[in-house]
């Protein structure tokens, strides 16, 4: 979780106990591995028995959601299974990423590293007991960005240099071991050089983040909680739904959200609105109500195995995630533009993945139905379109933790030409993880096939260095090609299925606890078709620079 967590630097340190909304995490004292200094012991971390991974590996947030890491446990206290590999089988996000899925009831003075300045503010009593206390997080972030053709050639001016800063800071305040408060306030900046696309997720005024309570105890012998108010939510696979991380302004939602989580099984139930961040003052954000996000998400852990000499543990999801939208993100494509409308998408799908011995993989399919209703004539189409993600590697055996890859994902498409029928192009429209498909975010989760091969490893303690070759079709030709606000429109008429070729390098350093370095690099390299059509190739830069605690 957090950087300024307590660190378990001996096996004495290894019975500490720590929890988050739906996690408890125990580190057993049978392990005599020491865990090095610059990993915080509130993530889901034992020494593994197979691998040794370097530390830059063990902090989640330094790495890629989505892709299983090999942190194989060798025994579990109740609850603990579910926060193994980046944690994102909790339902509450990638360890590391969400101060608000944080619990540190477990923190106590005398647990808290000396010398890190940020630890004491994690665990603040406010009575005798200590049973009410404050824990407080923050962070700030300072992103820019270059480009030299942006948006495939399609928005002006070139060679645009965009700079944003975002502060997130907030408080949790526990009222005894069932009730708490969680409050997060946000605001961004924007400035550059031949910039464009600003708006209020970039340049926002101080407003409210997050505001919530949380009610939770013990229910049928699991653990259980309700979260009412506005909220982040990340319970559902990375490359459907995630954190709006490009602007400054992550996404939030406002209603309702239960969860049950007993010792191999979990289950979630939730209903939003989104939250209207479209206004200009300070304290203005309210409620979008155009948008919904509703749904059921539960998570089987099956049996831990064996195999091909190593540990293994593997999660299957199954779910169900609605969607209600109008605007840009529900408008559908014609032969030249577009038709505004409002849509209901039904999103029934499973995801299994883990980790098989040195094999980690990921494999998850979603089918898409539901309705379209144009403004125009309210005349309605129904849905039918699929997506299929899968991610497959291996670990090697070696000192900087080589993981060899492959990436594949196919979201349907449809005909743009057609005015009746089923609507078959697949839609993503609240914001996947930013850098699952492209570096770049070009391209959107409709009508594509992507074909990605990726190596990864850590040739020093602290850093973390990937590199990605997506190769990229369109799955129909009958239909356009997307970004994240809808089809591009070309000057000439696009032929051809291929799209281009985006090969890509990320560097994560973890220069300090609590400071961490990313950088991106992408060459986005269109075919002829695409060039023919009036699309332009480009390179594409971006540089963050975090302080979180």
């Amino acid at each position: 979780m957090s950087c300024g967590a307590a660190v378990a630097q001996t096996a004495s340190h290894a019975a500490t106990t720590h929890r988050s909304p739906g996690k408890v995490v125990q580190s057993p004292s049978t392990q005599a591995t020491a865990i090095p200094a610059s990993i915080p012991t509130t993530t889901s971390v034992v020494a593994p028995r197979t691998v040794r991974r370097t530390p830059i590996g063990r902090i989640p947030y330094a790495g890629f959601p989505g892709q299983p890491l090999t942190t194989i446990t060798t025994s579990y206290g109740n609850n603990l299974v579910f926060n193994r590999g980046t944690g994102e089988a909790s339902g509450f996000g990638p360890s590391g990423m969400t101060p608000w899925g944080q619990d540190w009831t477990g923190i106590r003075p005398h647990h808290v590293r000396k010398g890190d300045p940020f630890d004491w503010l994690k665990y603040v009593p406010l009575n005798e007991s200590g049973s009410i206390w404050l824990s407080f997080s923050g962070e700030t972030r300072l992103r820019n960005w270059f480009e030299t053709r942006p948006m495939l050639g399609t928005k002006t001016p070139n060679d645009s240099g965009r700079f944003g800063v975002r502060n997130l800071y907030g408080v949790d305040l526990h009222l005894g071991s069932h009730l708490r408060f969680f409050g997060q306030l946000v605001n961004g900046d924007a400035a550059g050089w031949a910039a464009y696309g600003y708006g209020t997720t970039y340049r926002k005024r101080l407003d409210v983040q997050q505001a919530f309570v949380e009610l939770s105890g013990k229910f049928l012998g699991a653990r259980a909680g309700f979260l009412f108010g506005r909220q982040q939510f990340l319970d559902a696979p990375t490359y459907l739904l995630y954190n709006r991380e490009t602007p400054n302004v992550p996404l939030s939602w406002n209603g309702f959200r239960a969860y049950s989580i007993w010792s191999r099984f979990r289950i979630d139930a939730y209903d939003f609105v989104q939250t209207d961040d479209s206004q200009t003052g300070m304290f203005q954000d309210t409620e979008n109500y155009k948008n919904r996000l509703y749904g059921v998400d539960m998570t089987w852990a099956p049996p831990d195995f064996r195999f091909l000499g190593g540990d293994g543990y593997s999660f299957l999801d199954l779910y169900y995630i609605g969607y209600k939208l109008a605007g840009s993100g529900a408008a559908i494509a014609t032969a030249t533009s577009s038709s505004s409308g409002s849509t209901t998408r039904n999103n029934f799908g499973g995801r299994y993945y883990g980790v098989a011995g040195p094999i980690e993989f990921s494999i998850g399919g979603t089918w898409q139905g539901g309705v379209f209703q144009y403004a125009s004539s309210n005349k309605p189409r129904s849905v039918n379109a699929f997506a299929v993600n899968t991610l497959i590697g291996y670990r090697l055996k070696l000192a900087t933790s080589p993981f060899l890859g492959l990436q594949t994902d196919l979201y349907s498409g449809g005909d743009d030409a057609r005015k009746t029928g089923n609507v078959g192009t697949f839609i993503v429209p609240f914001n996947p993880q930013t850098n699952y498909l492209d570096t770049t975010t070009y391209l959107s989760g409709s009508n594509l096939v992507s074909l990605a091969p990726l190596v990864r490893f850590s040739p020093f303690k602290q850093v973390s260095v990937q590199v990605k070759y997506p190769l990229l079709w369109r799955e129909s030709t009958n239909d356009a090609v997307y970004m994240s606000s809808g089809r591009y429109t070309f000057a000439h008429q696009l032929h051809g299925g291929f799209i281009g070729m985006a090969p890509q390098a990320s560097l994560t350093w973890q220069i300090l606890p609590h400071v961490t370095w990313q950088q991106y690099v992408s060459r986005f390299m269109v075919s002829s078709g695409m060039a023919r059509a009036g699309a332009s190739s480009g390179t594409y830069y971006q540089s963050n620079f975090i302080f979180r605690f």
